[in-house]
């Protein structure tokens, strides 16, 4: 199996030195700030992914003040206190995106925060709990109690939540395949996730870095060569 640091060298070369490749690569995930993260913003965030799934980023991005009036600002409670009329009327509202299916998983998730983080005392210090090292069983537990947040969805939104993730990008599963990791061209089945999860820890093993870098890095030591000013553009999003 390919040593992390070759991948990593790949990178820098790629991208004009350690220093540069360092500035792509963002912030390091931070624990107390997601569990310092209000379910409603937690909300936000994960409508945010759902609706961009399928979709052009840049839009649903655009009208996103428009959604967060729209949904009483995310506010689980208060979501869940709406009658039906309410939601039947979201998919007519020129404020948003009018998918009907994605405006109920706003309900069915608000349902799922609420109830995930009752333990924890907030759905932030829940998902800021969950081990490092099992990704993939807290994908399961999002697909799985939640709504419409399978596949790449929740990948993307442990991201952007501030979680320290690892996003099977194309490029991460090409860095990961030409590494010598055993993975399908898509990394979507159980066996791939297993895959890429234990290689992921055996490189946090061997170099201390966070989940988040490691992917980045896969991702910039191979594929199309972005400029810095896409890639910072990109940073605390896809890989």
């Amino acid at each position: 199996m390919t040593a992390f640091k070759t991948i990593r060298k790949r990178a820098e070369t790629r991208k004009g030195g350690a220093r540069q490749l360092a500035a792509l690569l963002g912030a390091t995930p931070d624990n107390a700030a997601l569990a310092a993260k209000t379910d409603a913003r937690l909300l936000s965030l994960m409508a945010e992914r759902v609706f961009c799934a399928g979709f052009v980023w840049r839009v649903i991005e655009q009208k996103w003040p428009g959604f967060e009036t729209a949904f009483l600002g995310f506010e689980p409670r208060a979501l869940l206190f709406q009658p039906d009329e309410f939601w039947e009327k979201l998919a007519r509202d020129p404020r948003i995106v009018r998918n009907p299916q994605k405006i109920r998983s706003v309900r069915d998730n608000a349902a799922f925060i609420e109830k995930a983080g009752q333990a924890t005392k907030g759905f932030g210090a829940a998902l800021a709990g969950w081990p490092a090292d099992d990704q993939i069983g807290l994908l399961d537990f999002l697909g799985k109690g939640g709504a419409r947040l399978g596949g790449m969805t929740g990948q993307y939104f442990l991201r952007f939540a501030g979680w320290d993730a690892f996003i099977l990008s194309r490029d991460v599963v090409a860095c990961l395949r030409a590494a010598g990791v055993e993975l399908t061209e898509k990394a979507t089945s159980r066996k791939d996730l297993k895959a890429a999860q234990a290689q992921f820890n055996a490189w946090r093993a061997e170099t201390g870095l966070a989940y988040t870098h490691l992917s980045r890095i896969c991702a910039l030591s191979i594929g199309e060569n972005y400029d810095a000013e896409t890639l910072r553009a990109r940073v605390g999003g896809e890989d």
